[in-house]
């Protein structure tokens, strides 16, 4: 029979996370209204509506975001992150050639995925967020971050820079609907072939 203090631990320990998991929900409501408002509105819609979107009041979410450009901070770090997780869902481990990292960023720039979407379709109505000194910081370790990481996969440098840049204009234009999803395909096919050390033509 179960010890009355093993159900009374349980019982603690569930408390405690309750209000934790809590926090981290709303918190994560108020990015995700966020996005979406600043998406349509730009970065100066009202914390009011950013908050009523959310389903909290607005003392809730002052709670987790003191001021606006905690928000905006907070945005461009969740962004970034949720990025780098859609591309590490990418990457196939059972590759053994130089690229493997690059070749996971191709597909993830090509697979219209949410985080993709968001990412790209929200940043041109943050103009002037990356003037704010802690988002040019933010902006600038994850730059660092994708240069080493993937430097380190063994490709030529100029082959990375080019193969990136034009995953992230597929990227772009997809999410804008400027090319078709069989266009994006087969681009991301030719891109996939030069990250794996193919040339164009062959």
């Amino acid at each position: 029979m179960p010890d009355r203090t093993e159900f009374a631990v349980t019982e603690a320990v569930s408390a405690e996370e309750r209000p934790t998991r809590n926090a981290e929900r709303t918190r994560a409501a108020v990015l995700a209204a966020a996005t979406e408002a600043m998406s349509e509105r730009g970065t100066g819609v009202s914390l009011d509506h950013i908050a009523k979107s959310a389903g909290v009041s607005k003392s809730g979410l002052l709670h987790h975001f003191p001021n606006r450009e905690a928000l905006l901070v907070a945005l461009v770090d969740d962004a970034q992150q949720q990025l780098r997780e859609n591309v590490m869902n990418h990457l196939d481990l059972s590759e053994n050639s130089p690229g493997k990292l690059l070749r996971a960023y191709v597909r993830a720039m090509t697979s219209g995925s949410e985080a993709t979407v968001q990412y790209f379709t929200a940043a041109p109505t943050w103009a002037g967020v990356y003037q704010i000194p802690r988002v040019a910081e933010i902006a600038a370790a994850d730059t660092q971050w994708w240069n080493e990481h993937l430097a380190a996969d063994g490709l030529d440098p100029a082959r990375i820079m080019i193969i990136r840049r034009a995953a992230e204009g597929l990227a772009a234009a997809a999410a804008y609907g400027d090319e078709t999803p069989e266009a994006v395909a087969q681009a991301r096919d030719i891109l996939l072939h030069l990250a794996n050390g193919g040339e164009l033509g062959a």
